[in-house]
């Protein structure tokens, strides 16, 4: 691989919402910039559940002046693609996918980008990556066994099969609720004594009632102990249950890459918020010239930033990189 005329004024690595968002405003202050994704165009929401619903109403997830019509309240994951898609198509943004930045350094000033297919330099890098690659483990003996899963796309493969799913919030919830309404035999692992308070609204009486009934089972302040091929250690407050199981999901979160942030050179917490370094009016870090932006910034505090509260942040960062 050879060093060839890729020079810019600023790199995106991670092509979200906020990236994009990122490049228009690059666009507007003309300046010359890439963004770079390694999967598909808003992989993170490619990757979301194949019917999830948005909590936010599709206003607040507008970028660049284009707006965004959903047919009901809360649009869909399949109305978000075809909505960012429009706004790439629109700004005529530069967008490499299926791209990897392997490795930053800095040199003379500037930043050498090294990817899977190419080598750039830029003065400047915004990280952009958000949280979702990375799955929180449970750290159980069997979580390895290819019958775990730590995401989730649609509920028909799993019908008539005994599952667990792991887990209090949204993901969790929405898992259980649709693949029981497709005949599984659902049970929830739930470490707290109940459903968190972020649960949606309109979902959670919904769940609740199930789990009131017995249609889904659920043991509370309870945790898995061991995976085995055809059945599940929980323990439980009166003990450890033994139950017959086909699949688990766990649905315990995810964080961002804190291994390739600390490669770069940017500081991260000790604490177990694990939050990078960054000034929180410019959201430049301790590495001069690289930015975070969005969900990314909050560390293991994954519900602190969203697309609605974040959009802002490029404004900051390029105020700050053409001063």
């Amino acid at each position: 691989m050879k060093m060839m005329n890729n020079k810019y004024d600023v790199i995106i690595v991670g092509a979200g919402p906020i990236g994009l968002r990122c490049g228009i405003e690059a666009t507007n202050r003309k300046l010359n910039y890439l963004i770079i994704e390694k999967g598909c165009l808003v992989n993170s929401l490619y990757n979301y559940p194949t019917n999830m619903t948005f909590f936010s109403t599709s206003e607040k997830l507008e970028i660049g002046g284009i707006p965004f019509v959903s047919h009901g309240d809360k649009p869909t994951r399949r109305e978000a693609l075809e909505y960012y898609r429009r706004v790439k198509e629109s700004w005529c943004l530069n967008v490499h996918t299926y791209e990897s930045v392997t490795k930053i350094e800095s040199e003379n000033n500037n930043y050498t980008i090294t990817t899977n297919k190419e080598i750039y330099s830029a003065k400047n890098i915004i990280i952009a990556t958000g949280f979702y690659d990375e799955a929180n483990l449970m750290n159980v003996p069997g979580e390895e066994l290819p019958k775990v899963y730590h995401y989730f796309k649609e509920a028909h493969p799993f019908a008539y099969l005994k599952l667990i799913i792991v887990g209090a919030g949204n993901s969790a919830v929405d898992v259980a609720l649709e693949t029981y309404r497709r005949g599984a035999d659902v049970t929830l692992v739930i470490r707290e004594n109940k459903l968190k308070d972020s649960v949606k609204y309109w979902v959670k009486p919904d769940i609740e009632n199930r789990i009131k009934e017995g249609s889904i089972k659920a043991y509370f302040n309870s945790l898995i102990s061991e995976i085995r091929e055809n059945e599940v250690d929980i323990k439980t407050p009166d003990g450890v249950v033994t139950v017959e199981n086909d699949f688990v999901f766990a649905m315990t979160g995810y964080k961002p890459d804190f291994r390739f942030l600390k490669n770069i050179g940017i500081n991260i917490s000790d604490d177990e918020v694990h939050t990078p370094e960054f000034d929180e009016k410019t959201f430049e870090t301790n590495k001069n010239g690289i930015y975070l932006a969005g969900v990314v910034c909050g560390g293991m505090e994954t519900g602190k930033w969203f697309i609605e509260n974040s959009r802002d942040h490029a404004i900051n960062i390029f105020d700050n990189i053409e001063k």
